[in-house]
């Protein structure tokens, strides 16, 4: 019995091939910039044949900082500022090269933070 474990276990198996995916990170604090960018994104990589997850709307980072107004008294009057962070992923499946080089030469808005990974 153990023999024939120890078999099957030395066979090679057919695993198939990892797929590639290429996985787009957007950060920006308006969330109209950030929703146009990521619809250039997927319009891009739509018209260029490859299978798009997305946009993915991550929860929205606030950072929120409390200042006093008064320079000497009367610290129960504050006020509160917060900057909110937009975030949103794409995954493209199977990118052709044709893919890759249309995402390169796409001109994105001004102040949308990119994040790769491959």
């Amino acid at each position: 019995m153990a023999r024939a474990r120890a078999a099957t276990s030395t066979r090679q198996r057919a695993e198939p091939a990892p797929r590639q995916k290429i996985r787009i990170k957007l950060r920006a604090f308006d969330h109209w910039l950030i929703d146009q960018a990521a619809s250039q994104i997927v319009e891009t990589a739509e018209r260029t044949g490859a299978a798009v997850a997305g946009p993915v709307p991550l929860p929205t980072h606030i950072r929120k900082f409390c200042v006093i107004r008064s320079p000497h008294i009367d610290k129960n009057s504050q006020e509160q500022f917060e900057i909110r962070t937009h975030r949103r992923l794409i995954d493209i499946q199977e990118p052709s090269p044709r893919t890759v080089d249309a995402l390169m030469r796409l001109n994105l808005p001004a102040g949308v933070d990119i994040e790769i990974k491959l």
